[in-house]
């Protein structure tokens, strides 16, 4: 028995050290260790002990349970539900697909009354719809519909709120509940909490909206559209601070950052720590309290320093010399810096949790922004610096691209949201992120035309491919006459000679009828005649006869040899995406006049090639007539021969490079009369200036480039040619 009680003892003993060694933790909860617990902490520091523990925060700000102005939760919700009643809508439960299967994707404007105000802002949106390819003025040809009660300032402290907007869209008959409207907004809601109330019931509308929360955004249905000041341009707008092709110099900055800091109120956050990654050096993070009405009642230890640090940098030139931009919350999500980053080539650094990126539908940011966390603000130098100069230049390049294509001008944003949308209503034939974020971008490459990249001429280099090896001539044919002339038979019997021509199409836009098909030149290839409307942009119609890639636009009076065809088609293949040409003009800034001049003079710059004599690719015929909108084409039928004007306008504009010519054997001027051709050069010359006004800025590019038929195909013998296989490269 003893020896039991003896090993029991032991066992005991040995589970109680157990416990304390292993267990003493725990232990230390009970009451006989308070005493002992309470010591052991008084040892320990504090955790705001600025003598022992670098602190990058004020005790107060870490020891407070947030700021009291921040809306909590349920605050955020009930205000999301009175705002977004149909917040699972969806293109499939809340769009009427019906109304766009007649006439299209047309865009309806409601009528502006008289005695109701318009922010400058809206009046572009407005005038962008109004001037894009997709406006009707009928509504019952309409798909979309847009307010003309101005929506972008639902703030109601400020003096553009327009009140009782519920009570105005309920008296609207197409309102329907707003199914089929789409609702812009930059600002909503107001101080303190800045929610996303807009003051009425959008319904069943697609919300085109700044400063989106992602807990809001209805994915699919909703756009995120940038924020914008009243000076945006209306179209056109500023170029890029980074040229194109250009490898900018090391900057002298990584970072920086110089804006307002709040010293209260929701976004404060933020912007109060962003002083911790300043070092004077590289990084530059410049704030000032000096702004609002009581700045002084709330101005911190900080101000003032801040405030005169704030005063020894120029923003431009901070934007202008550094690689990477922060851009923070404000009192809302978006900031106007966002763009004006995007515009100087500054890579931005986005501190904004759950903003909606404007366009993510389509636009890949993760190629030109870096998504930071507000909670890691100080991880972020170290991680700007880790990235490799080659993908920094990608980025800055990408910014670029993505501000020229999409941000630029209202025009620009406006068409850009539009386009999202008519990309819903028929899946199959939308275009991919690809066609999105690449040159020339998603609003010039129409899913009409095709989804294939091989069909479009920017992307033969990426797709791997080259164009059709064949090229169809299209000649048109004006002559009062009704017959044949000699130059146009000479014409038909040059191009067919060539070993790389397809077919020949004939426009014939006569008032009498062609002539019989005995009457027409035996050719190699097949010959078809077109009946025209009389219209001079007939020319440039997606005629569907149209089969290869490469067309060659001629005049009948035009004079090629079968050499010279064949010279400028090898020149074209290698340069798809250009006019290329013999027959060349110019443009010049007059300044006496103070408007673009334009001339036909032999010089060595040039900047228009005449599609009397010129190959392109005929996806620009369907841009021609797709892309542009009605009023510019009827301007191409009202004056004569700006036709060739608007489409090296519009090949410029997409591809930003200038034409190229090719060199004639014999050169050739126009043969018209003196006193038409000086009403001619005036009705190109206002031509000219009538498309920059529309375009906003002038698109054509000037070039000195010429490439000459040197030993091609010319008839010294091979065997004595220092340079036997020239022609073949």
């Amino acid at each position: 028995m003893q020896t039991r009680k003896k090993y029991i003892f032991l066992t005991f003993l040995a589970s109680w050290l157990l416990l304390f060694f292993f267990g003493g933790d725990k232990l230390r909860r009970f009451a006989f260790f308070s005493g002992r617990k309470a010591e052991a902490r008084r040892n320990w520091p504090h955790w705001t002990d600025r003598s022992l523990l670098k602190s990058f925060a004020d005790p107060e700000e870490l020891q407070s349970d947030g700021d009291a102005s921040l809306p909590s939760p349920r605050e955020r919700r009930a205000a999301r539900l009175s705002v977004y009643k149909n917040s699972r809508c969806r293109m499939e439960t809340c769009f009427d697909f019906s109304r766009c299967e007649k006439h299209g994707f047309k865009v309806f404007t409601y009528p502006r009354e008289k005695d109701q105000p318009l922010s400058e802002s809206y009046r572009k949106i407005l005038t962008s719809i109004e001037r894009s390819r997709y406006y009707t003025p009928n509504p019952e040809e309409a798909c979309l519909f847009v307010l003309s009660i101005d929506t972008l300032d639902r703030d109601h402290l400020s003096g553009q709120y327009v009140r009782n907007v519920d009570e105005k869209i309920r008296g609207f008959p197409l309102w329907n509940g707003g199914r089929n409207h789409l609702i812009f907004n930059l600002y909503s809601g107001t101080w303190p909490n800045y929610t996303e109330d807009l003051g009425f019931d959008i319904g069943q509308a697609i919300l085109a909206k700044a400063s989106f929360y992602t807990e809001n955004f209805r994915p699919g249905f909703d756009i995120s559209i940038p924020l914008f000041s009243k000076d945006h341009p209306q179209r056109g707008g500023e170029r890029g601070w980074l040229y194109q092709d250009s490898i900018p110099p090391k900057k002298k900055y990584l970072l920086v950052f110089k804006g307002k800091r709040y010293l209260t109120g929701i976004g404060s956050g933020t912007r109060n720590a962003l002083h911790h990654i300043h070092n004077g050096k590289d990084i530059v993070s410049l704030t000032t309290c000096k702004h609002g009405k009581d700045w002084e009642k709330h101005k911190d230890t900080r101000c003032d320093k801040d405030n005169v640090d704030y005063e020894k940098f120029d923003y431009r030139e901070l934007l202008h010399n550094s690689t990477f931009c922060i851009v923070p919350r404000g009192r809302r999500l978006g900031s106007f810096r966002f763009l004006e980053a995007l515009q100087a080539a500054c890579i931005p650094v986005l501190l904004s949790d759950g903003w909606e990126l404007p366009f993510a539908e389509a636009i890949d940011w993760g190629k030109a922004a870096v998504v930071g966390n507000e909670k890691l603000l100080l991880q972020i130098p170290s991680a700007v610096r880790c990235i490799h100069p080659e993908r920094v230049l990608a980025f800055q390049q990408q910014t670029q691209f993505l501000w020229d294509t999409y941000f630029s001008s209202v025009d620009k944003i406006v068409h850009t949201t539009l386009e999202i949308v008519k990309d819903r209503l028929l899946p199959h034939r939308s275009r991919s992120r690809f066609l999105w974020n690449t040159l020339p971008g998603g609003l010039l490459a129409l899913p009409d035309f095709s989804t294939h990249l091989g069909d479009f001429p920017f992307y033969y280099l990426q797709h791997g491919s080259n164009p059709s090896e064949k090229f169809t001539a299209f000649i048109r044919a004006i002559s009062p006459a009704g017959s044949l002339s000699q130059p146009i038979l000479r014409l038909i019997q040059a191009v067919s000679a060539s070993q790389y021509c397809a077919q020949i199409l004939v426009l014939w836009s006569c008032e009498k009828p062609p002539p019989p098909s005995g009457k027409w030149p035996q050719t190699t290839v097949p010959l078809t005649i077109i009946q025209g409307r009389g219209k001079l942009s007939d020319r440039f119609f997606p005629y569907a006869a149209i089969q290869t890639d490469a067309v060659l636009s001629l005049d009948e009076h035009t004079s090629l040899s079968t050499s010279e065809v064949d010279f400028a088609f090898v020149v074209w293949r290698s340069f798809p995406e250009r006019i290329v040409g013999f027959l060349t003009q110019s443009h010049f800034w007059d300044p006496e006049q103070r408007r673009w001049g334009y001339t036909s003079k032999w010089t060595n710059e040039l900047s228009i090639v005449l599609t009397a004599a010129a190959f392109y690719h005929r996806y620009y015929h369907s841009l021609f007539t797709e892309y542009l909108p009605a009023g510019l084409r009827e301007l191409v039928d009202g004056l004569a021969a700006c036709e060739d004007i608007l489409m090296n306008v519009l090949v410029a504009a997409v591809t930003k490079l200038p034409p190229i010519k090719v060199t004639q054997r014999r050169q050739q001027k126009e043969t018209v009369p003196q006193q038409v051709g000086v009403r001619r050069f005036s009705q190109r010359q206002d031509c000219l200036n009538q498309l920059v006004d529309w375009f906003g800025y002038m698109p054509l590019v000037s070039s000195q480039l010429r490439l000459d038929p040197v030993l091609f195909k010319d008839q010294v013998s091979v065997l004595r040619k220092k340079y036997p296989r020239l022609e073949k490269l």
